[in-house]
């Protein structure tokens, strides 16, 4: 059993590393991270492009989703391989992984070999970025990882911005098969960098692998992601293959925890979930997921419609919440490394995040966009430290041999309240278009949002464009009520942290 905040163990499992290629080895786990961050949002600028090139418009959305749900399953499972075998070997094969992944997509002449390429780097990418965090736990004191784990949050919340950008260039200069190979020059150096300076581990002795929970733990988020991306819109709610979806879930969650009981070594052990840290931080960051998600699908789609504006500005939207979010990160980071205190700046940021939620639920067609924009600043810090803070804390709290699940948990916690967030707001979203709509709009109010464009809407009568830009707003308020009500949740969550001492 793991001891409540017994902390972490004394003996690192990896050799010790000389203190001057920390510097050299912190900067290619973080451009490692952040190639394989943009290996999500670069693509989409380029979609429209790789269809026309390839066809398979019905395929379109599987490019995403492939990537998303090999990252969500690849994290978690990288996360204890990291703690059996080592950082470096789960990196350099996650690095190589990716990188043919990339190459397979980029050599593509059909959109069924991209999506195969795309769940190829999934696995990759969803493994670099967990054991990237890992690498910080094991190179510095707690003390500073906060600090570490600052800056690599803000190269993750970099990548939101600047890949669709990137993309764009590299499409409109180059071709589209570019946004993959571009990855390749980045990813040879990072693999140089770390097969030279980052030690391999000292233990070489066999490991027993938990191969039954790391493939119902598969199941389980690959039916929780499909779920996400899938119902309200593909399939009905109360479709046959959406309720399989959930069974499955639920079935694959069950026997999950009985297998974890008695594995040796157990993919996610439920010891953990005695730890207060453990407990506090993954819940937080699961309301907090659900919250973020919300507002990150919806947005651009109320600045398109209801708004007018065209979809590169809308994406533009999110750059003040990224500001924030890198503004906050690094700072809580800082401020953790010099006081060695952490408990109060989830409880302030998660508060200020529900304050900046509940401003949204006043979007009307007349809102300025200033004030959207503040209203973003405002989510982006009170993200910020969430992201940062919650993994130092249960680097902190854990042994260092459950460095990597660690890790991997508040990543994967996240995600799943994003995968339900993002369902759950969807339905209750075009559920309430629906009522509104049905009206002025029927066939767009029973549609739902992939129905609606913002050329058929500027093209309705005025007086019933009025209407539907007030029915859609309207819709959207409940999302935005119950966003900011997980941030509330997660405030007080927050306040039930106990603050363990850092090392220095």
């Amino acid at each position: 059993m793991v001891d409540v905040d017994d902390g972490a163990a004394t003996a690192a499992p990896e050799k010790r590393i000389e203190d001057g290629s920390i510097r050299l080895v912190l900067g290619a786990v973080a451009a490692t991270l952040l190639f394989a961050s943009l290996g999500q949002t670069i693509v989409s600028t380029a979609l429209p492009v790789m269809v026309a090139d390839l066809g398979g418009m019905d395929k379109i959305t599987w490019v995403m989703t492939a990537y998303l749900l090999a990252s969500t399953i690849g994290a978690p499972v990288a996360g204890k391989l990291g703690d059996l075998y080592g950082r470096k070997m789960v990196l350099q094969t996650g690095i190589v992984v990716f990188i043919v992944g990339a190459v397979l997509c980029g050599i593509a002449s059909s959109m069924g070999q991209v999506i195969a390429g795309r769940i190829l780097q999934g696995g990759g990418g969803g493994a670099l970025i967990v054991t990237s965090m890992a690498v910080v736990g094991d190179l510095l004191p707690a003390r500073e990882r906060g600090k570490a784990q600052g800056v690599l949050g803000a190269a993750f919340g970099l990548s939101t911005v600047i890949g669709p950008l990137l993309g764009g260039f590299l499409v409109e200069h180059l071709s589209w098969h570019w946004i993959f190979f571009v990855n390749f020059p980045v990813g040879l150096a990072a693999f140089i960098i770390l097969g030279i300076a980052l030690p391999r581990r000292a233990d070489r002795s066999r490991k027993s692998v938990d191969y039954a929970g790391g493939a119902l733990l598969a199941t389980f988020l690959a039916a929780l992601v499909l779920i996400s991306n899938t119902a309200g819109t593909v399939f009905a709610w109360s479709s046959v293959q959406t309720l399989s979806l959930a069974l499955i879930a639920l079935a694959a969650v069950v026997m999950f925890v009985r297998v974890e009981r008695r594995a040796e070594e157990p993919i996610l052990p439920m010891s953990l979930f005695a730890n207060n840290t453990f407990l506090v931080v993954n819940f937080v960051g699961l309301m907090v997921g659900m919250a973020m998600f919300g507002t990150i699908t919806f947005l651009p789609f109320f600045l398109q419609v209801v708004k007018g504006i065209s979809p590169t500005s809308s994406g533009l939207f999110l750059v003040p919440m990224m500001g924030g979010l890198l503004t906050a990160s690094i700072g809580s980071g800082r401020y953790m490394a010099r006081t060695g205190r952490y408990k109060l700046l989830p409880v302030f940021s998660t508060a200020l995040l529900s304050v900046a939620l509940l401003s949204m639920t006043t979007l009307a067609p007349d809102s300025p966009l200033w004030l959207i924009a503040l209203s973003m600043i405002g989510i982006g810090l009170g993200l910020g430290p969430v992201f940062s803070i919650g993994v130092a804390a249960i680097q902190n709290a854990i042994p260092v041999s459950m460095l990597g699940v660690g890790t991997a948990s508040a990543n994967m916690f996240r995600l799943i309240g994003g995968a339900v967030g993002t369902a759950g707001f969807g339905a209750l979203f075009s559920a309430g278009m629906a009522h509104n709509l049905v009206k002025w709009l029927p066939e767009a109010g029973a549609g739902g949002i992939r129905t609606i464009e913002a050329e058929m809407v500027a093209a309705l009568p005025p007086e019933t464009r009025a209407h539907v830009l007030d029915g859609i707003a309207s819709a959207l308020h409940p999302v935005f009520w119950i966003a900011a009500g997980s941030a509330l949740i997660a405030c007080i969550a927050s306040t039930q942290l106990r603050e363990l001492p850092l090392s220095s």
